[in-house]
């Protein structure tokens, strides 16, 4: 192949290396386990550049996401509640799993279906960006959940376009 993509068809070696040479570029073996080898007429620096902003690029799609945190408390006010959905739906767009965590202090744990009731209330609120990964389960003092993007819903890194 030359460098417009054309295919030239079976050449001798020296053949390839003249137009190369003539064109100013470079004979790139692209499969040389195939009879006869595939080559192409190409600048390799260019095509070295390409597939380094090709392996950037996936690099930066492919990163992994992080488990971000999440605390509440039993007796939390309405204007926290509302800054900490806003929080947990920022990490949930961006891709990250959320860990949200309601702590409850002393007599607060005699309580234990109004906990439950707040935190299956706070993840209902995030029910368009997340889905629930992990049930609310009781650990010692506190009530914990894992929510991770609903990709169906959210705009994860993978859905967004820059």
């Amino acid at each position: 192949m030359n460098e417009k993509g054309e295919q030239i068809g079976v050449v001798d070696l020296e053949e390839a290396l003249q137009k190369a040479k003539a064109e100013e570029l470079d004979l790139v073996e692209i499969s040389p386990t195939a009879t006869p080898p595939v080559c192409k007429i190409i600048d390799y620096g260019k095509m070295l550049y390409a597939q380094k902003k090709k392996d950037q690029h996936a690099k930066k799609v492919n990163k992994p996401s992080e488990t971000k945190g999440i605390r509440l408390t039993f007796r939390i006010g309405p204007g926290d509640l509302e800054r900490q959905k806003k929080l947990a739906e920022e990490f949930l767009t961006k891709g990250h799993s959320v860990r949200i965590q309601l702590v409850m202090k002393g007599r607060e744990r005699s309580h234990l279906s109004l906990a439950f009731d707040k935190l299956n209330a706070f993840i209902e609120s995030l029910s368009g960006v997340a889905a629930v990964d992990q049930k609310p389960k009781t650990s010692g003092h506190q009530l914990i959940a894992i929510l991770r993007p609903d990709k169906t819903k959210g705009e994860g890194p993978e859905n967004t376009k820059k």
